[in-house]
């Protein structure tokens, strides 16, 4: 009775959740869009302080679903990601991954799908922060890396879609081909959610029997050889990089030395 009563609450809550992200996505852009535009006109102060408001929105909206009881979660050597210029690249288990992701980056800028940009409850966020859309084509990357030199850390799931129950997605090499030609590490990000939930194909109301538990740790970066790539080319290097992403991603165990639940501190 208890765990149907749960489950129920749950479902309720995750609901309660999305519909709060869709009212917000609304009034970013019936209300923050036009009042940045016309307040701000330097563009790029206008998407840093964006990036800043979804930061504090996002933060808000992790803590609304664990308030709620929806969701626990621990985070290991966050800190990390409090540096500027960074590309920081994770697996995409679930659709909260980018939420929990851009709450710990005051200044993220990211690669999103195309569509969400015409998607009306993440179209503001798109036009005001200056997210890199995945169909800009061979503009992307030149756009990544100007962005990163400029000071803001740079999002990417090189994935490209969450994970699904039943097939591996195909890793791109976009985030390693960024990262080679900025001379910037990459950062990994593991991500982990047990009871898995919310992947690539589950509707949103298929909760798990207990309270998604997120686990997201920061490792070490991966340094760029200058010599390799200069020895090898850039293709190579983006391959043998992006094979060493993964590889530390899927075989990653987590370190319990340091738990912290800090979003926001």
């Amino acid at each position: 009775m208890l765990e149907t009563l749960g489950r129920a609450w749950r479902v309720f809550g995750t609901g309660l959740s999305f519909a709060a992200f869709g009212v917000g996505g609304i009034v970013l852009y019936v209300v923050a869009l036009p009042v940045l535009t016309l307040a701000v006109r330097n563009v790029a102060r206008r998407q840093r302080m964006a990036r800043r408001l979804v930061h504090w929105l996002f933060i808000v909206f992790v803590r609304f679903m664990w308030l709620l009881g929806v969701l626990r979660f621990d985070l290991v050597h966050t800190q990390r990601l409090r540096r500027p210029g960074q590309i920081i690249v994770a697996n995409h288990p679930t659709l909260l991954d980018v939420v929990f992701l851009i709450s710990l980056v005051p200044d993220a800028n990211c690669i999103v799908k195309a569509s969400l940009a015409n998607n009306p409850f993440t179209r503001a966020a798109v036009l005001m922060t200056g997210y890199v859309c995945n169909d800009w084509g061979m503009e992307l990357v030149e756009e990544c890396v100007g962005s990163v030199r400029s000071g803001s850390s740079l999002i990417i799931f090189p994935e490209g879609t969450r994970t699904s129950a039943h097939t591996h997605a195909r890793w791109h090499r976009g985030a390693a081909n960024i990262a080679l030609r900025a001379g910037v590490p990459l950062t990994p990000v593991s991500i982990s959610c047990e009871p898995p939930s919310l992947r690539k194909g589950e509707p949103w109301w298929q909760v798990p029997p207990r309270r998604m538990h997120f686990t997201i740790e920061v490792l070490d970066d991966l340094s760029i050889d200058g010599k390799q790539l200069a020895s090898m080319g850039e293709a190579i290097a983006a391959r043998g990089l992006t094979a060493r992403v993964r590889e530390l991603l899927d075989t990653h165990t987590l370190d319990t030395d340091k738990l912290e639940q800090n979003i926001g501190a």
